[in-house]
């Protein structure tokens, strides 16, 4: 019977953790219904926590429980948006963004001529030969 007892307390604390780490995987991967600000896990939505800690220990796997809040809500739900459809587009526009800035970026460092200097067509100013030369000292 002593057996019997340690064996149901071991592996009561190895399923214990399991099922704390799958609750809480599920809460990060979930929006906070009740403003949108954040994930469960970040917000703190009791009502939610309260739900998925009931299904983890009723036995339903981290897929059939979002599965389950993404046909109440919708996919607005889930922290990260499927790579599917019109959804693609946030994943890959941003990479096509920074390529395109880099690509910019790299562009306008490399301007080989900035173009001729501008020649002197003041001749009408008094010693313009001293300022440009002053000016040019000044660089």
């Amino acid at each position: 019977m002593k057996k019997f007892y340690l064996i149901t307390l071991f592996s009561t604390i190895l399923f214990g953790n399991n099922q704390d780490e799958l609750i809480m995987d599920i809460e990060k991967s979930l929006m906070a219904v009740c403003c949108w600000s954040g994930t469960v896990f970040d917000h703190g939505n009791s009502d939610m926590e309260t739900i998925i800690a009931t299904m983890v220990q009723s036995g339903n796997t981290k897929s059939q429980i979002i599965d389950h809040f993404v046909n109440q809500y919708g996919e607005r739900v889930l922290a990260v948006p499927v790579m599917a459809g019109f959804n693609l587009l946030a994943w890959i526009a941003p990479i096509i963004i920074g390529i395109i800035g880099i690509i910019v970026w790299y562009r306008y460092l490399n301007i080989s001529s900035i173009g001729e200097p501008v020649k002197n067509e003041y001749n009408d100013i008094p010693n313009i030969d001293q300022i440009e030369q002053e000016l040019k000292e000044m660089e």
